[in-house]
């Protein structure tokens, strides 16, 4: 689904624009099936461990993760797209309506990072303490990639696999302020601004509906709040792309083609070699580590 001329300009202009219905349910289903997969998988393993003592194989997506996550902390290990490496997702990746979107605010050449996430925010009230995993804090993008990718134009598609509210835990962003580029970061438990360089800026919380995009600029600071519902799990995709031949800032991790006018045989449609590809990626970075994030 293209953007319209209004959104493209509130993007440009405010660093952010929330798009509703531009995915269908149908886009979903695959990813939720594998995950769901996943973490039936993961849930049998604790089990056996004697981590867990029920499955919840019954309950609905939505609140799953979080029943068993009240039994164990652990359960969440390796769900994220680079770990799980399942062809739904990959497929996802290259999703013809959120391509179309992306398309009209970076141009037809376009790689995805390598920079891209599942998340499962529980609710705040199972925390055992101070979590990341339930508050993330103010943070810029691109304070998690290299000063190479600066000058990129990367766009984050924020993309929510239930209705993101303010009881969940929506995003929060500091409109308007991306102008001002790359703010100083530090390690505070994760990757978060400086207090002193932080905006005064009213943060602005973005509810969006299953289906809805949030676009942001890599320099637009946002975090997200406590999930205050009992059961309900705020899962969420989080997915880079610039323009092909840019840096990513992750040199050390395979970005790859999704879509090209230009040339259309450079885009990556095998799920077994994107999935080479990662698997030599931490094959190599077990030999020689980097440093991920420019903190």
């Amino acid at each position: 689904m293209a953007l319209t001329e209004e959104q493209v300009a509130e993007f440009d202009e405010r660093g952010v624009v929330v798009v509703e219905d531009v995915l269908k349910d149908s886009d979903f289903e695959p990813v939720i099936d594998s995950v769901t997969d996943f973490l039936s998988e993961r849930a049998r393993a604790h089990q056996v461990e004697g981590n867990l003592t029920d499955l919840f194989e019954e309950e609905p997506f939505i609140s799953r993760y979080a029943r068993l996550y009240e039994q164990c902390k652990d359960i969440g290990r390796g769900i994220d797209i680079m770990q799980m490496r399942a062809r739904a997702m990959f497929e996802f990746l290259s999703n013809e309506r959120l391509l179309d979107a992306v398309e009209t605010l970076i141009g037809p050449e376009i790689t995805c990072s390598p920079i891209q996430h599942i998340r499962a925010k529980p609710p705040s009230r199972l925390a055992d303490g101070p979590d990341y995993h339930h508050n993330v804090p103010w943070h810029q993008d691109s304070g998690v990639t290299w000063e190479e990718a600066d000058k990129s134009k990367i766009i984050t598609c924020w993309i929510p696999l239930i209705d993101a509210t303010v009881e969940r835990g929506c995003m929060h962003v500091m409109p308007d302020v991306f102008q001002a580029g790359h703010l100083e970061h530090h390690s505070d438990g994760a990757t978060t601004i400086k207090p002193e360089f932080l905006p005064q800026v009213t943060p602005l919380p973005l509810e969006v509906r299953k289906g809805g995009v949030v676009f942001l600029n890599q320099f637009t600071p946002h975090h997200s709040t406590s999930n205050l519902t009992e059961w309900d799990v705020r899962w969420s995709l989080d997915i880079r792309y610039q323009p092909s031949g840019t840096p990513t800032g992750r040199p050390f991790h395979p970005a790859f083609c999704v879509r090209s006018k230009a040339d259309p045989g450079s885009v990556l449609t095998d799920h077994q070699a994107w999935c080479d590809l990662w698997t030599d990626a931490f094959e190599e970075n077990a030999r020689n580590p980097q440093q991920a994030h420019r903190v």
